[in-house]
């Protein structure tokens, strides 16, 4: 978290020159994939589990919501070449992993909007979370967690002249990217139709695009076509190479952080949703005191309002606010009018975020 906030307030080069220096690009990539496996193995045995009560579903979202949050770190790093290349094997991996989130992105229907978590607004969470609503919000997280895979994959791309031979093998023949780059320009399922208006997801959220802007390529649209000319037109990517024994060698590489889990662990996927619920997500009072302290200081308002891209907008017409509930903090309005329009609406979740701030600064 802070890492994003050091890129976001343009601290980027420090953050770079210190993820090189300490060699931290595998521990995060290694970090991602875990976070992935453990949401596709874990997270479904714990949704089954029917004596599986939690006192608060928290702990398990701040482990789905670390995906986004390493990815999200990726993409501000990625830009700079020695980020690349101080990846080093793991490269291979974070290739593999670009892959499967473009291709969950290239499967998706292009008739539906996707829903965001941006949307899941308080007012859903008025009653204490559920494992549903915890599925819910996971599938949210999918859709914008693959749409920073792709400028993760577009920015390895750039550095094509300076990746490992098995790097380029893995993307232009082993995965085939290039058509499935194509497959996304074809079916852009960051766009949609909906009573008749294009809608494009832009900044986290689904935006109407005017008529005369229709044409206009959009931050995504760019990063696949930046990505197919890298791939296609880089001299580097255009080169035979000669087969020989080393280069061989090079070229039939494997990742080795996605197997390794999966072989270490096969099998016991139960086996480690049960330790885990037992010793992870099955908190003592004082411990979950302890666990809601760090959250605090970590996911404060002032801090989320930094990562924010727009200006705040009122909750009730639109427009930009520069009011805000004294009582919750949570939501804005333009003027008091709308505040007053909005309160029936409101008053639950506000009830339930006020106590849930005073009990944190009781702890």
């Amino acid at each position: 978290m802070h890492g994003i906030l050091s890129a976001s307030a343009g601290q980027e080069q420090l953050l770079t020159e210190l993820l090189v220096t300490h060699a931290k690009m595998p521990v995060l990539i290694g970090e991602l994939i875990s976070v992935e496996i453990w949401k596709h193995k874990i997270f479904p045995v714990l949704c089954r589990l029917q004596d599986f009560k939690p006192r608060s579903t928290f702990p398990i979202y701040v482990v789905l919501h670390h995906e986004a949050s390493i990815i999200n770190l990726l993409e501000t790093v990625f830009f700079y070449k020695e980020i690349c290349e101080s990846a080093e094997d793991s490269i291979l991996d974070l290739i593999d992993y670009c892959h499967r989130k473009l291709t969950l992105l290239a499967a998706r229907s292009t008739k539906a909007q996707a829903v965001t978590s941006a949307e899941l607004r308080a007012e859903h969470l008025a009653s204490p979370s559920s494992m549903q609503e915890l599925q819910k919000q996971a599938e949210m997280m999918e859709f914008e967690i693959s749409l920073k895979a792709l400028s993760v994959l577009r920015f390895i791309t750039d550095q094509v002249d300076s990746l490992p031979l098995s790097a380029l093998t893995r993307m232009l023949n082993t995965h085939n990217l290039p058509c499935l780059l194509v497959e996304l320009v074809e079916h852009c399922p960051w766009s949609c139709w909906e009573a008749g208006k294009l809608k494009k997801f832009e900044n986290g959220t689904w935006h109407v695009v005017p008529p005369e802007d229709q044409v206009k390529m959009t931050k995504l649209d760019g990063q696949v076509w930046l990505a197919l000319l890298n791939l296609l037109l880089s001299p580097e990517c255009q080169h035979k190479y000669r087969f020989d024994g080393f280069n061989k060698s090079q070229l039939l590489k494997v990742p080795v952080i996605r197997d390794h889990i999966l072989k270490k662990n096969s099998g016991k996927w139960e086996a480690i949703a049960k330790h885990q619920v037992k010793h992870a997500f099955s908190l003592t009072e004082e411990e979950l005191k302890l666990q809601a302290r760090r959250w605090a200081q970590t996911y404060s308002l002032d801090m989320m309002e930094a990562l924010a891209p727009d200006k705040p907008r009122c909750r009730v017409c639109g427009v930009e606010a520069a009011k805000r509930c004294s009582r919750c903090r949570n939501e804005w309005y333009c003027t008091r009018a709308c505040q007053v329009q909005h309160w029936q609406k409101h008053k639950p979740a506000c009830n339930l975020m006020a106590e849930v701030s005073r009990s944190v600064d009781d702890l």
